[in-house]
């Protein structure tokens, strides 16, 4: 236990030592100037007090020495075999470069590389690596107490009384019934969500109100239909009651306070030519030749270069803060990550048995958690051991994928060294 002058142990408390011994030195002569005394005493007292403060000076420097060598260091990383494994894909597969990302939980940012066209500053599109932003919008919104997500939105959006019983909950874990992407990726009464030229409430509510699919929406929480329509009516959801537009939202709940750079949501679908399921290259890492939109594509909308969206996995890792910002609730984080469509109705996300939480896909065997992207971003969360790892490539989900699965024990093991030691 120290008091508020610190420690001797404290480096910065031992060249105050130096300073203070110095400083007792000066005011000594100072003094001893202007006395009356003879001046064969002012010579003795002075050097008295020469010895003194040479001794306090010598010690405190061996002091600072010790201090010095003796400080504790952190833990030591060497992620050269993922580096290699990385630029070698990229390489074989022709592609026009990789940024690999690493974060811990107690040690930030634990190692970064780029390979070809990435920097640091590199802007890609994530496709639906976006899913797990939006999610977090609309916890947050239910922190600020401005949203119950287990309620219907009919108890919220006058629109939501189309289908009355699906919940907010139940569209950002594809559980709402409404038709998802594989059942019929172009459903023509669903087509605004591609739209940059329409609104999200406009859409939100075209949406929810048509009539033209009701021999085949079926109930909530009995079945997984992955993205979709059912994501732009929860952004319409979070834009009604919040009063503020996507835009606002994503800048105010997680741009300013995580200190982001670029991050941002458009909807490049209708804008960019063959923005299928590759990475479009005519969007050249330059987001401003998109048209500004009311109707940010919700599910798949986003961009950003690998810092910005390393800060928000590290956040998922931190319980919900970006350095001394709370963003989420640790509740809210819990409810992010938690395998709802298995603990809610017993489903699975995929035929291999792959849970799903909020935003997040969950590999059940492992419990890692990943939000892959169509044009070549994967990241994923290893809650247990507190790291995150996030992969960019301008190519396509199948290209990141299989990358991805190439690096999962290497990272892992390479953690868990630099952690033991």
């Amino acid at each position: 236990m120290t008091d508020s002058a610190g420690s001797a142990d404290d480096p910065a408390n031992v060249w105050g030592v130096l300073r203070r011994a110095s400083l007792a030195s000066f005011g000594v002569v100072v003094l001893l100037s202007a006395a009356c005394g003879p001046a064969e005493e002012i010579t003795a007292i002075s050097s008295e007090v020469a010895v003194v403060v040479s001794e306090e000076l010598e010690d405190a420097e061996k002091q600072a020495a010790t201090t010095v060598t003796t400080m504790p260091r952190g833990p030591s990383f060497d992620f050269s075999e993922a580096e290699s494994i990385v630029e070698e894909f990229v390489v074989g597969k022709g592609l026009n470069g990789a940024a690999l990302t690493i974060v811990h939980r107690d040690h930030g940012i634990i190692f970064e590389t780029f390979f070809g066209v990435y920097d640091k500053d590199r802007i890609s599109l994530i496709a639906s690596s976006s899913k797990m932003v939006s999610a977090g919008v609309l916890l947050a919104l239910q922190d600020q107490g401005l949203l119950d997500v287990d309620k219907p939105i009919a108890d919220f959006v006058a629109w939501g009384s189309g289908n009355p019983e699906i919940t907010t909950a139940q569209l950002l874990s594809n559980s709402s019934g409404l038709i998802g992407l594989f059942q019929d990726l172009t459903y023509s009464p669903y087509l605004c969500i591609w739209n940059h030229r329409s609104t999200l409430q406009q859409c939100a509510e075209q949406v929810m109100t048509t009539t033209e699919d009701d021999g085949l929406v079926i109930s909530p929480d009995t079945t997984f239909h992955y993205g979709g329509a059912q994501w732009q009516v929860a952004g319409g959801v979070a834009e009604a009651v919040s009063g503020k537009s996507w835009s606002q939202l994503v800048d105010e709940i997680f741009v300013q306070p995580c200190g982001l750079e670029v991050f941002g949501f458009n909807n490049p679908f209708s804008q960019l030519p063959n923005a299928g399921f590759e990475h479009p290259a005519a969007f050249q890492s330059n987001p401003e030749q998109l048209e500004d939109t009311d109707n940010p594509n919700i599910e798949a909308g986003a961009y950003s270069n690998s810092r910005d969206y390393a800060a928000l996995m590290l956040m998922h890792l931190r319980d919900g803060m970006c350095g001394h910002n709370r963003v989420l609730s640790p509740d809210a984080l819990s409810r992010l990550h938690q395998d709802r469509v298995r603990e809610v109705y017993d489903g699975n996300a995929y035929s291999d048995g792959s849970g799903y939480a909020m935003g997040w896909w969950i590999d059940r065997a492992s419990g890692r958690l990943t939000d892959t992207g169509a044009y070549g971003s994967s990241p994923w969360l290893d809650l247990e051991d507190g790291y995150g790892v996030l992969l960019l490539t301008e190519s396509s989900s199948s290209s990141s994928s299989e990358l991805a699965a190439l690096l999962f024990d290497v990272i892992d093991q390479s953690v868990a060294r630099g952690i033991d030691g």
